[in-house]
C-alpha cells in the first residue's frame, strides 16, 4: 500500500492506494506543514485500521512538502512534483491521457496531461484563496461556507456591470446578462450576498477564461477541473456559462479535489 499526501497551503488530503486503486481518502486542516502531514497520516491508519506494517511507501507533495527532511514514521517517504502529480492523478480519474487540467485550489494552475509529458502551461493566483482573502475584508468572513451561503441569495446586476447596462442588444455571442466588468456597478444598495457572489463569479470567470485558451491552443474542447475548487456548485454553474459562449466544455471527476495526492501515490506505483 502507497500513501498519497498533498500538502495544500490550506488543506492537506492524503489517499490510501493499492494495486492501482484508492482505497481511502481524507482531508485535514493544520497551521503547519509537519502537523498537517502527520495529522493526515494518523487519521488515514487510525480511522481506516491500516497497519503500519502494510504500508510500503509514503509520497509526499505540494507546496508543504519542501518543510519535511525526513522519513514519516520510519516509513520510506519520498518527494515528488506537484505538477506531475496533478497531471498524473488526472490522468488516472479521466482515465485518458490527453487532457487539459485547471486545477483551483489557493491558486490556479493550467496543465497539459500527455502521457509521460506532463507540462505547465501556466495559472494564476486567483483562485480559492482570493475569494476567502476578499471575503474576509469586505464580508468579514474567514470560511468558505459562509461565502456559499451568502451567494446562494446574491444577485449579479448589484455589483457587476452587465452588457445590458451598457447595450440594448447582446454583443455577438455575448448576452445581455454576461458580465461587462467584474464589480464595474457597485450599487449602493448592494448587499452582502451580492457581493459574495461577484467575487465567487470573478474567480470563476478568470479561471475558465485560462481554461479556454489553453484548450484553445490545444486544439480541444475539454478541461478536467480539481483540485478543492472543482466542488463549488456556483463555480460550476459559472464555467457552464462560460461553456455556452466559447464551446469548451468542463468536467469534473469523481475525487477531483484529491487528484495531486493521488497523483503523488501513483507517480511511485508507477516505477515498481
Amino acid at each position: 500500500m502507497i500513501i498519497g499526501i498533498d500538502i495544500g497551503s490550506t488543506t492537506t488530503k492524503a489517499v490510501s492506494i493499492h494495486g492501482g486503486r484508492v482505497i481511502h481518502k481524507i482531508k485535514t486542516r493544520a497551521l503547519d506543514a509537519v502537523t498537517s502531514a502527520t495529522g493526515a497520516f494518523g487519521k488515514m491508519i487510525v480511522e481506516n485500521s491500516i497497519k503500519i506494517g502494510d504500508i510500503k511507501r509514503i509520497m509526499i507533495t505540494g507546496a508543504g512538502a519542501t518543510k519535511l527532511k525526513d522519513d514519516l514514521f520510519g516509513i520510506p517517504t519520498g518527494k515528488a512534483d506537484e505538477i506531475k502529480s496533478i497531471g498524473i492523478g488526472g490522468m488516472f480519474l479521466a482515465g485518458r491521457d490527453n487532457i487539459i487540467i485547471a486545477n483551483v485550489g489557493t491558486g490556479t494552475a493550467i496543465i497539459d496531461a500527455r502521457g509521460d509529458s506532463i507540462s505547465h502551461m501556466g495559472g494564476s493566483g486567483v483562485g480559492g484563496g482570493t475569494i476567502l482573502g476578499l471575503a474576509k475584508k469586505l464580508l468579514s468572513l474567514s470560511e468558505f461556507s459562509g461565502v456559499m451561503e451568502l451567494a446562494a441569495q446574491g444577485r449579479l446586476n448589484q455589483v457587476d456591470l452587465l452588457m445590458e447596462d451598457i447595450m440594448e442588444t447582446g454583443l455577438s455571442f455575448l448576452n445581455r446578462e454576461s458580465t461587462a466588468s467584474n464589480f464595474g456597478k457597485m450599487l449602493d444598495s448592494a448587499r452582502n450576498e451580492d457581493i459574495a457572489l461577484g467575487l465567487i463569479n470573478m474567480v470563476y470567470q478568470v479561471i475558465g477564461m485560462l481554461a479556454v485558451f489553453a484548450a484553445k491552443s490545444k486544439n480541444t474542447s475539454q478541461v478536467m477541473v480539481t483540485g478543492n475548487g472543482s466542488g463549488n456548485l456556483i463555480g460550476r454553474r459559472i464555467l457552464g456559462e462560460i461553456t455556452a459562449m466559447y464551446n469548451v466544455h468542463f468536467e469534473y471527476p469523481e475525487n477531483a479535489e484529491y487528484t495531486t495526492a493521488i497523483g503523488a501515490g501513483l507517480s511511485w506505483e508507477q516505477c515498481l
